[in-house]
Formats: C-alpha cells, sequence, structure tokens
C-alpha cells in the first residue's frame, strides 16, 4: 500500500463541526490522534504501516487540514467529543495518541466504553507545574505583530522537544524558519503549512493547562494502556509517563532508545513505534 491508497472521509462531532479523516487498510480499527504542529500528514508512514493488519483512521484535529475550526468555548472536551464520534462511525476499539493527541485520547477514554484499548506517546500531562508553558505569553506577543516564524520558534524553544530548536540561536532560526513559510505557501487539505499551524498551539496549551494535576481521574480507568516513550525526550514528558504507569489499573510501558517527541512521525521512526502498537493491539 501506499499514500495513494487513503481514502477520505468525515463526521460531525457533537457540536455539528466536520472532522474529517483519512482512512487505510482493513481488520480491527485503530484511530489515531496527532499532536501539536502536525496534521494528519505527518502520521502516513505510521498508517501505512499498520494497515496490513488494522483499519487505521488518522483524523485531522480541530483547525487543521481536513478538519473545521476549534469553535466557540473551546475545550478538551470538544476534542473527546470528535474522537467519540470518529469511534462511533468506524467501530473502532482502538486508539493512539502523540503528545497532546495523547492527551486527548487518554480523556476519550474515560467517556468511550468502546475503547479497550490506548496507546499514549508522551504525554504532556502536567504534574504540578512539571510541564513548561512560560513561553505562551512571548508566542502570543509574536503571533499578534504577524511575527509568526519568531512565535514557533519561541514555542519549540519552551517545549524542548526539537532538538534543532534546541541547538540553534534565534538569530539563525527565524530567518531559516521564514524561508521555509514562504516555500511552502498557502498549503491546502492535504498539505497543511506551519504558518496554518502556528495559531493552534494557544489551543494545545489549553488543553495542558486544563489537563494538569489531573493523574487520579484515570485511577480506574478500565481501558488497557500501552505507555510510550523515547530516551531521548525532555525530563517533564518522562514526569508524566512515571506518574500515569503507577496510577493507571491496567497499564503497560516501552521506552524507545535514540528516540525522542517525533518518533510515531513521518520524520522519526513510525516502523518501530508500528511494531510495538501492532503487538499490543493484538495481545490476548
Amino acid at each position: 500500500m501506499s499514500v495513494a491508497d487513503f481514502t477520505k472521509d468525515s463526521v460531525a462531532s457533537a457540536d455539528g463541526t466536520t472532522i474529517g479523516f483519512r482512512h487505510i487498510g482493513s481488520g480491527a480499527g485503530i484511530v489515531l490522534v496527532h499532536g501539536g504542529m502536525k496534521s494528519s500528514r505527518d502520521f502516513s508512514k505510521l498508517a501505512l504501516a499498520l494497515s496490513d493488519a488494522f483499519s487505521v483512521y488518522v483524523m485531522d484535529r480541530r483547525g487543521r487540514g481536513l478538519s473545521g475550526p476549534h469553535g466557540e468555548a473551546f475545550s478538551v472536551q470538544k476534542e473527546v467529543d470528535d474522537v467519540k464520534a470518529l469511534v462511533a462511525k468506524t467501530g473502532a476499539r482502538f486508539a493512539f495518541g502523540l503528545s497532546v493527541g495523547a492527551l486527548v485520547v487518554l480523556r476519550a477514554a474515560r467517556a468511550t466504553p468502546a475503547l479497550e484499548r490506548i496507546a499514549l506517546y508522551e504525554p504532556p500531562l502536567s504534574i504540578q507545574g512539571s510541564a513548561p508553558t512560560a513561553w505562551m505569553a512571548p508566542y502570543e506577543r509574536d503571533l499578534a505583530r504577524g511575527r509568526v516564524a519568531s512565535a514557533v520558534v519561541t514555542a519549540m524553544k519552551g517545549m524542548r522537544v526539537v532538538p534543532l530548536f534546541d541547538a540553534l540561536p534565534r538569530f539563525m532560526l527565524v530567518p531559516l524558519l521564514s524561508l521555509i513559510m514562504r516555500v511552502q505557501g498557502a498549503g491546502g487539505e492535504d498539505d497543511v503549512p506551519i504558518r496554518a499551524l502556528a495559531p493552534t498551539l494557544r489551543y494545545d496549551v489549553g488543553i495542558v493547562r486544563e489537563t494538569s494535576d489531573t493523574l487520579e481521574d484515570y485511577a480506574a480507568l478500565p481501558a488497557r494502556v500501552l505507555l510510550l516513550g523515547g530516551d531521548k525526550s525532555p525530563r517533564y514528558l518522562h514526569v508524566a509517563l512515571d506518574n500515569l504507569e503507577r496510577t493507571l489499573p491496567h497499564a503497560e510501558r516501552a521506552t524507545f532508545p535514540k528516540l525522542g517527541h517525533d518518533g510515531p512521525e513521518d520524520d522519526g521512526a513510525p516502523e518501530l513505534v508500528a511494531r510495538e502498537l501492532r503487538r499490543f493491539f493484538r495481545a490476548e
């Protein structure tokens, strides 16, 4: 199979917002939920690697690609409703989320009994302020002034999930990112550019803040959970996984050597992550 074999579809969420998704494969259904500054296209290789054994549904989260806007009075519940709607439409019993997408999947599992197993790659669950959000104020100022490249650099340096942004100084990164954005242009539903993704970070940080210190909400979660992470990721993401492992009643954990936060994405090592997901979702 290849990218050309994906089909597109959509479902209406509880508030009427269109949630678009891509589908490939056959078998038991898995919903994939991407992280921040990404779209469904960034899970293309992961979906392809799973499609030999599963029906894979890769949703665009609100404000991206095939899906509608975040809407009024946005909260994590809106995205939980989006996952619930897709599960109801497809009959999927499994879900995988990365980063903030993993927070959404975790919350959705509490409200969606049909989700029997979920896998979470480095959810930024903030424990007593462990997840950094202080970068939001300068990020918002940059966006308000139309300095999109500067805003993205501020966010990436604040989150510490992309080594390149840690290694290079701002005076190099901002013009480099500006050039990349000019080359990308306006994009479209199949290619969501950085300029379109940059404003979505404020909604993702809203989810991080809303779900902070909610660890005990998951102490009786009935779903089986696979906790995943890379050993090169920032400490605050390991703090979240450590606490979830101690709290969730049906959890197991796997750590990928030499991988970071982008492990499941097309520019990470999606085949390695797919191997672990295949084992977990096929286990008796």
